[in-house]
């Protein structure tokens, strides 16, 4: 009962970006229309593939699923900081709360990661096996794999957010970044975290450089059988098919490699908010404009939508 009492008294408040009430102001209208433009963007992507028959095939398939990742995992993060930021005083969260934001960033993040591997994989397939593309890449196969980046980023969340929240916070303390993040938070332990340290680092490993790893191995094979194509048209359409997705791999796998393949010990702070937000608040920004730029069916349909939206038929 204690032990009880003294977890629903801790609490954290996290550290504002600023002390100017201004410069607060002008990031919370540049973080709200990222935030919007970010759930917008994903929405319409989703909804496009949905409504489109003629884009209901694995790439688009893992395509919605990641939109629809990316809606979720912005609504884990931008809703509270949005609140932090305009709150003239600093935003508290329980520690339950801090822990249920913590498990869904971890799970959101980590599935979306996996996805990004599982998208090379289709292209690997539909660039190196043409002919056998429809068979392998079934609509069976690739909901398994969708939901086996769901059932496998769940696993990792659940196990790491329990290992740190059995840690004992001694007080309420701050958070020096703008969510409930593994790092800040563990530092706030008053614990000996080497364990933790190390769990962090596997799971790092299991989501970030595995993942990478395959995809890297999917783009040798890839790029190898596109130069083998004779005409150049058809190397330039493959090229920008797999231009969007290589783009959005290295923004997502840059930014997690910085904050959680790096030793503990060189973890910095001011670092970390940067690059956070950069991931929580640029990065799915930029990932409907990015495929919706560089994929020319994707484009087209969205283009007839607006269409069918701004002229409707009478």
């Amino acid at each position: 009962m204690e032990d009880a009492n003294q977890t629903e008294m801790i609490h954290f408040h996290f550290r504002p970006f600023s002390k100017l009430s201004e410069v607060q102001m002008l990031i919370f209208v540049a973080f709200l229309i990222m935030y919007l433009v970010s759930i917008s963007g994903n929405f319409s992507i989703s909804i496009i593939i949905w409504i489109h028959h003629s884009l209901h095939t694995p790439m688009y398939f893992f395509l919605a699923n990641l939109a629809a990742l990316e809606i979720c995992y912005s609504s884990t993060i931008a809703p509270l900081t949005l609140a932090s930021i305009l709150s003239p005083e600093r935003t508290i969260i329980s520690l339950p709360g801090c822990g249920t934001q913590m498990f869904f960033f971890i799970f959101l993040g980590s599935a979306d990661c996996i996805l990004l591997a599982l998208m090379a994989y289709d292209r690997f397939v539909a660039i190196c096996h043409p002919l056998h593309y429809t068979h392998i890449m079934s609509r069976r196969l690739c909901a398994q794999m969708t939901l086996g980046s769901l059932v496998l980023g769940f696993t990792l969340a659940v196990q790491l957010t329990v290992l740190i929240f059995r840690l004992p916070f001694c007080s309420s303390k701050e958070i020096s970044l703008f969510y409930c993040d593994v790092l800040p938070v563990m530092r706030l332990a008053c614990a000996d975290t080497r364990v933790h340290e190390a769990t962090l680092f596997v799971v790092g490993v299991t989501v970030l450089t595995i993942p990478f790893l395959l995809i890297i191995l999917s783009y040798v094979f890839i790029v190898a059988a596109i130069l083998k194509i004779c005409s150049a048209e058809g190397r330039h359409k493959a090229f920008s098919t797999c231009s969007s997705h290589l783009t959005v791999v290295l923004l997502q796998y840059g930014c997690g490699s910085l904050i959680y393949l790096c030793p503990s010990s060189r973890y910095s702070p001011e670092r970390g908010q940067v690059v956070s937000v950069v991931y929580t608040f640029i990065t799915p920004v930029l990932n409907p404009l990015i495929y919706s730029m560089r994929n020319r069916e994707l484009k087209d349909a969205l283009k007839r939508a607006m269409m069918r939206f701004l002229l409707p038929q009478t």
